[in-house]
């Protein structure tokens, strides 16, 4: 049920860009119109930037923390001074802190509540960090035995890490069936949204696609998140070559990322009709970029939710993809295809028969499925009413724990 006192709410991530930034961006974004249009309460938002920032604006409060840029992703930087993080909450005093990311900044909340037990710690499980980001790469850099020592290492650590919040929540029951086997049980899901309004067939540019360089009236694909290994990105590449030339199709790889130097390169010097434009940061434009394609592709394999996936449906686009992660969730039945993982041969196979059959009733039935199912507001909503109080509830167990042990004159640095 809804809390009934005015609260200040906390999101603490690193994985922002004010270029380039993917779903967390969105999602906090969407979450700052929430909070200040729908709810009296009040939200900070401590994120990376070039240097130390704080912006006051009414009921909302925007921190930047001057951090280092990432090698090798230039749109996005890393805190790693976690004690300007805890000044700021130190100064700011929030009720509820929510950690979206699972890199340093979760044990800087959980050290600030030891000092401050009455706060509520939330964590979204946002990216699969144990398979997509320790296992793959640790895999490809020192073999499959010590790539999947390292994913034990961080199975480890998430357990440790996340265990320690009062609430965690997941974007799919997939992911919450895959925490409770890492030992994190205390889970709720939290479906995303998307503005159906922005994101929607009417925007249909048939001219678009000359914006990028790309000709002729074939059929246009589109994908949309950061151009790199962890996307897959490349395997778009592989699937365009296997599509008969007579096809006449395009693809257009909107976002950016580590890949897109090296994929520009390659395709240029082939000749294959592939647009790499860099990140769209006009919302509007993404929207028509979307609205003016036939279908959306990606190559994906661990998606935890997938945003530009109901962007596209909303659009009218039906999804060829693969059947991993949350995909499944996403592109049921009668709305797409899933083929294997890595196989560019099929993912091309499944292109074609889309095209060539029902596409357009798919995009109907995609766009009619994400209006009935997703929603901004259903989203944050879900959060303020239910995940958030189940974790000050917590919160407040928790302080009164303390007080019956160890006397409310103890209270103070207590976990």
């Amino acid at each position: 049920m809804p809390v009934d006192r005015e609260l200040l709410i906390c999101d603490l991530t690193q994985s922002y860009a004010p270029r380039g930034g993917g779903g967390v961006s969105t999602y906090l974004r969407e979450k700052r119109r929430h909070i200040l249009q729908r709810t009296n309460h009040r939200i900070l938002q401590i994120v990376p930037g070039p240097e130390d920032r704080v912006v006051e604006d009414g009921r909302l409060i925007w921190v930047e923390v001057g951090a280092g840029q990432v090698r090798g992703s230039p749109n996005y930087r890393f805190i790693l001074r976690t004690g300007a993080v805890r000044e700021v909450l130190e100064r700011y005093r929030p009720d509820v802190v929510e950690s979206l990311c699972p890199w340093v900044l979760p044990w800087t909340a959980i050290n600030y509540r030891r000092a401050h037990p009455e706060t509520a710690l939330v964590a979204g499980y946002h990216t699969d960090f144990p398979n997509v980001h320790v296992h793959r790469v640790g895999s490809q850099m020192f073999g499959a035995t010590l790539g999947s020592a390292l994913r034990q290492i961080s199975v480890a650590y998430a357990r440790l890490t996340y265990g320690a919040f009062d609430r965690v929540y997941a974007l799919s029951n997939t992911v919450r069936e895959q925490l409770a086997g890492y030992g994190i049980h205390h889970v709720d899901v939290l479906s995303l949204g998307v503005d159906t309004e922005m994101f929607n067939p009417a925007r249909r540019d048939p001219r678009w696609r000359e914006r990028f360089g790309l000709k002729g009236d074939g059929p246009l694909l589109v994908y949309a998140g950061r151009i790199d290994n962890e996307k897959r990105a490349d395997r778009l590449v592989e699937m365009m070559r296997r599509l008969p030339a007579d096809l006449g199709a395009s693809l257009l790889m909107v976002g950016d990322g580590k890949l897109r130097e090296s994929l520009i390169a390659e395709t240029t010097s082939l000749g294959m009709p592939i647009a790499l434009p860099g990140f769209v940061d006009d919302r509007d434009a993404l929207a028509i970029t979307y609205a003016s394609s036939d279908l959306y592709v990606s190559a994906m394999a661990d998606e935890t939710f997938g945003i530009s996936v109901i962007e596209a449906q909303a659009s009218g686009l039906p999804v060829v993809g693969v059947a991993s992660g949350a995909m499944p969730a996403r592109v049921p039945q009668g709305l797409g295809l899933l083929g294997p993982v890595d196989d560019a041969d099929a993912m091309a196979a499944n292109v074609l028969t889309v095209l060539r059959g029902g596409r357009e009733a798919m995009g109907r039935a995609a766009r009619a499925h994400v209006c009935q199912q997703f929603s901004w507001d259903q989203t944050f909503s879900r959060l303020v009413s239910d995940v958030y109080p189940a974790a000050l509830a917590s919160a407040a167990g928790r302080v009164r724990h303390v007080r019956s042990g160890f006397g409310a004159g103890q209270l103070q640095g207590a976990t």
